[in-house]
């Protein structure tokens, strides 16, 4: 979905767990440049690349890769999507400092634990066959990685290209970043805000749920006509500004 010349949002639908999951990685591009930011669960590199070629951007014309946190449905695709790639050049991945060593397998997933697995098995359909359930326990286990070649955010002063705003947004993973493109004026909120029934909401299992409400307060030094949340899509109002200060107020 076009947000402006230079910005859309990718729509990515997959059974997940049994049920059907849709999330909504965004691209970002210039005549340089093209910038993925997430690349979804395991598998859906095929998905990303024909969204991206839905938006006129083949595969080959990405460069780069943002990585906002290291959550599974954020890291899944990331090895594949720069294999699959032929551009001349490789595509550069960024994440945050504190986030790499998980992106690029040093450390466990933070939020995988072992319980969590254990649950997350149990909680799929009683119908679907053994051998999927073992495959899905096998990935939880042994997440994909891949590496990261710079760094953005919490300090780092690199900047991928010159309209967009890194924002420090701690809470969901402790590295978890956020993004504004201040032309079309989109907060690209990650995992740091998510659309229920329609409405803006704080997003949900988070590391830290203190910090996450914390990190709504920068939103408020920018001019945000519409938010693209990772979980739930685009939202749009009259005044996103106000949604997201009622949210602080309420958290």
């Amino acid at each position: 979905m076009l947000i402006q010349a230079g910005i859309a949002m990718l729509e990515i639908s997959a059974t997940i767990m049994g049920r059907t999951n849709t999330i909504y990685p965004s691209v970002i591009w210039n005549e340089k440049q093209a910038i993925l930011i997430d690349t979804g669960y395991p598998g859906q590199a095929s998905l990303i690349q024909a969204a991206l070629q839905h938006e006129g951007l083949p595969l080959d014309r990405l460069t780069d890769i943002i990585i906002t946190h290291q959550d599974i449905d954020h890291i899944g695709s990331l090895s594949a999507l720069c294999e699959l790639s032929a551009a001349p050049a490789p595509i550069q991945v960024w994440a945050s400092a504190m986030e790499k060593p998980y992106i690029e397998g040093e450390r466990m997933l933070i939020k995988v634990t072992q319980a969590g697995i254990n649950q997350a098995v149990a909680s799929l359909p009683k119908e679907m066959p053994e051998a999927q359930k073992q495959a899905f326990r096998y990935t939880l286990e042994h997440p994909p990685t891949g590496k990261v070649d710079q760094l953005i955010g919490y300090g780092e002063s690199a900047l991928l290209i010159g309209d967009i705003r890194v924002l420090d947004t701690p809470g969901h993973t402790p590295g978890h970043v956020s993004l504004y493109h201040s032309p079309s004026r989109t907060l690209i909120a990650a995992d740091s805000l998510m659309i229920i029934d329609g409405e803006l909401q704080l997003g949900q299992f988070n590391y830290d749920n203190a910090a996450a409400a914390k990190s709504l307060l920068q939103f408020a030094d920018y001019d945000i006509q519409q938010v693209i949340c990772y979980h739930g899509g685009l939202y749009q109002s009259d005044d996103v500004n106000s949604r997201i200060q009622a949210l602080i107020q309420v958290t």
